[in-house]
């Protein structure tokens, strides 16, 4: 197997800096400290790209733009332009459609391609992966970072060394010099709870990680320790899947009730019921997420939200209903609720993240397995939980006004 990851460096920014470009500015946005982001003139949102002049004053994707400018006075920036993105994502899509059949995206910014059986047309990896490489730049005016492995995983970590506008190779017998060295938190999957822990054991790097017995890895970090020691001895099995739509990164959903809510009991049934019509569409996208959040308005028109990273992506009901109880139960200051709304993203494809056989979510994987196909076959309200039996609440009937808000990629 030869695998492309193919990653556009600091998409958004790159895309709206060509743009300019091709308009007339004479300043390329990607050469100065700016970033896309909120509004401009509130100096509200989070920084969704940077450019590198931005990064070497310590702006970081995620943060507030508030953060950024105390960091940056000068930061010039750039309210986002979702549709701009989508045509330069598609317009990537489309040229890597020409070098191999088998093209999955993987986010707006990012796709695989299996390069397998289209090394007899175009040749080596490494010179077709160039090609591809300086097209994008001349005919699309952007520049990509390319991995080449036998595997998605190694493809894509391969993508993520040193940028932009290169082309880098990690394959298994380059994994001890190119991977293992690396710290901890470069691997895939492992955020900041995950390697504070690892730390505290003493393993810093991938190779550690590696070399660690993976039944101590699941007593630590249950499930998760077991897919982190795969990703770490580069063990990946799923293939690329043609796939000409973008993966969605976050769903929510939300409703306004009729009444105010002023007990946690009945907020509980809300969130349920919300949980339940979110956690049913996830399942069907073939993804698990890994942060959840909710929010609340409040009976004067109060919004706060309130968010928590999840150390194991999931995609079952009951597993997010907890953390979604739990959000709710850190955030909720007790005034009367009049709108209420959960939302998950950060999603990562079952394909990639391989669930082992030490998990112990087997059995509740199974029930929302079985509780989808009833549903899907008889209808939704064929199968309702016991608790909603006596209520006027329901996840899938008209007794509250219910708002689906699908969103794609990281575009939040």
């Amino acid at each position: 197997m030869i695998i492309f990851h193919i990653d556009a460096n600091s998409a958004y920014l790159s895309w709206e800096a060509a743009l300019r470009l091709e308009q007339g500015a004479r300043t390329d946005l990607r050469n100065i400290p700016s970033v896309i982001g909120g509004d401009p003139e509130k100096r509200s949102g989070i920084v969704l790209a940077k450019s590198i002049p931005a990064k070497k004053y310590g702006v970081k994707t995620g943060e507030t733009l508030y953060e950024a400018r105390q960091k940056c006075p000068e930061l010039t920036v750039i309210p986002p332009n979702y549709d701009l993105y989508l045509k330069c994502s598609n317009a990537m899509y489309e040229m890597l459609c020409l070098y191999s059949s088998k093209v999955q995206r993987y986010s707006i910014d990012e796709c695989f391609l299996d390069y397998t059986e289209s090394e007899k047309i175009f040749g080596r990896p490494i010179d077709a992966a160039l090609t591809i490489k300086e097209r994008i730049k001349s005919e699309l005016g952007f520049t990509v970072n390319i991995g080449i492995s036998a595997n998605k995983l190694l493809a894509k970590m391969a993508s993520e060394f040193e940028k932009p506008d290169k082309i880098h190779t990690l394959f298994p017998e380059e994994m001890e010099f190119k991977l293992w060295p690396l710290p901890i938190e470069d691997l895939f999957m492992v955020g900041r709870a995950t390697s504070k822990k690892l730390r505290k054991i003493n393993i810093n790097t991938i190779g550690e990680l590696a070399h660690t017995n993976v039944l101590y890895l699941k007593t630590l970090l249950k499930s998760h320790g077991i897919v982190i020691w795969n990703y770490a001895n580069g063990i990946d099995y799923s293939p690329v899947h043609n796939n000409d739509e973008i993966i969605q990164k976050g769903l929510g959903n939300s409703t306004t009730i009729p009444f105010d809510i002023t007990n946690r009991e009945e907020a509980y049934m809300f969130l349920l019921a919300l949980t339940e019509r979110v956690s049913m569409r996830l399942r069907s996208f073939n993804c698990l997420c890994s942060l959840i959040s909710v929010s609340i308005k409040t009976d004067s028109f109060i919004r706060y939200s309130h968010q928590a990273k999840l150390n194991t992506p999931t995609d079952s009901t009951t597993g997010i209903f907890n953390s979604v109880k739990k959000l709710f139960n850190e955030v909720w200051k007790c005034e009367p609720i009049r709108h209420l709304g959960i939302r998950v993203s950060e999603f990562i494809s079952k394909d990639f993240y391989q669930l082992s056989f030490f998990d112990s979510t087997e059995n509740s994987q199974n029930l929302d397995r079985t509780i989808d196909m009833i549903r899907k076959k008889y209808g939704d309200r064929s199968l309702v939980r016991s608790c909603f039996i006596h209520s006027n609440i329901s996840p899938f009937q008209g007794g509250v006004n219910e708002e689906d808000y699908p969103m794609m990629s990281s575009l939040l």
